[in-house]
């Protein structure tokens, strides 16, 4: 019976697609398995990636794009480069917009992604990467800062480890590669449960994805999510919600949400972004 059931659950499940979009929580292993950094060189094309490095996030671009160079070119990819995008004014550059065209995979780094999203936003390297990421031809990854811009709505900073209030998040307007998600990242590990929740009581048509460290959430272009990584990905869906103060209570009194439906996935599980379904991983059914 189980393994009828593992059977079944297995016809089910989505078939991954060449490109995906790869979403980070942080501090992923670089010295070990590197099994997300793997993944991500595999979906960009493995010894015929590839791979453009944008470290536009970080203060210290050239030490920060230096070590994925090095990570990559050890894993074999065909080419690896880092686009040292510092001001606005170089998404116009036709070598930088040629690059972005050639490539198979781009990396955003972390960093600060308030600095990211000023840089990118509205121009047409980012028009370039918004294109080939929506006709999969490009794999797209982003850790930390790189993970927090995937949204329309972006958390752009606040507190950890209190109860939900309006103080306790900043927003501001992300990528959008992703637009119906707001991401947030070294999600346990920094206690950022009350951010995300109150993140979504004030943008209750999105879904709050929460990421942990050496974690990812890899996007499909069916709509499924698939996790892998150590951690945990926490899924904050609203769609049920019934009630919540927000309007109405000044920015540091404790928030109303009511009906929140919360998944908690570990490696393996998946979750259809439209359809708001869960999958377990298949091994631990049949197992």
């Amino acid at each position: 019976m189980q393994q009828l059931k593992a059977k079944s659950l297995e016809m089910r499940t989505p078939q991954a697609t060449k490109t995906a979009v790869l979403v980070i929580g942080g501090a992923e292993d670089k010295v070990h398995g590197r099994e997300i950094l793997r993944t991500f060189f595999a979906r960009a094309g493995a010894s015929k990636a590839y791979i453009t490095i944008v470290p536009s996030a970080s203060r210290e671009p050239a030490i920060i794009g230096g070590r994925y160079i090095r990570i990559f070119e050890d894993m074999g990819a065909q080419k690896v480069e880092i686009l040292d995008i510092r001001e606005r004014e170089q998404c116009e550059n036709p070598e930088i917009k040629e690059s972005l065209e050639a490539c198979t995979g781009v990396f955003l780094t972390g960093g600060d992604q308030l600095r990211l999203c000023g840089v990118l936003s509205d121009t047409p390297a980012m028009d370039i990467i918004r294109q080939r990421v929506r006709s999969g031809q490009l794999t797209l990854a982003g850790t930390s800062a790189g993970a927090a811009v995937m949204g329309h709505h972006m958390i752009a900073g606040g507190g950890s480890g209190e109860t939900p209030n309006r103080s306790l998040v900043d927003m501001a307007t992300g990528l959008g590669f992703i637009p119906e998600v707001i991401v947030d990242q070294h999600f346990h590990n920094r206690n950022r449960m009350g951010r995300l929740i109150s993140a979504i009581s004030a943008h209750p048509d999105r879904l709050g994805i929460g990421i942990d460290e050496d974690t990812c959430a890899v996007f499909e272009r069916d709509g499924w999510l698939q996790v892998m990584g150590k951690g945990s990905v926490t899924i904050v869906d609203p769609t049920e919600l019934t009630h919540t103060n927000e309007p109405h209570v000044s920015a540091n009194e404790p928030l109303t949400v009511h009906n929140l439906r919360l998944h908690i996935l570990s490696y393996g599980d998946r979750f259809h972004l439209y359809q708001r379904t869960v999958l377990p991983a298949v091994h631990r059914i049949s197992s």
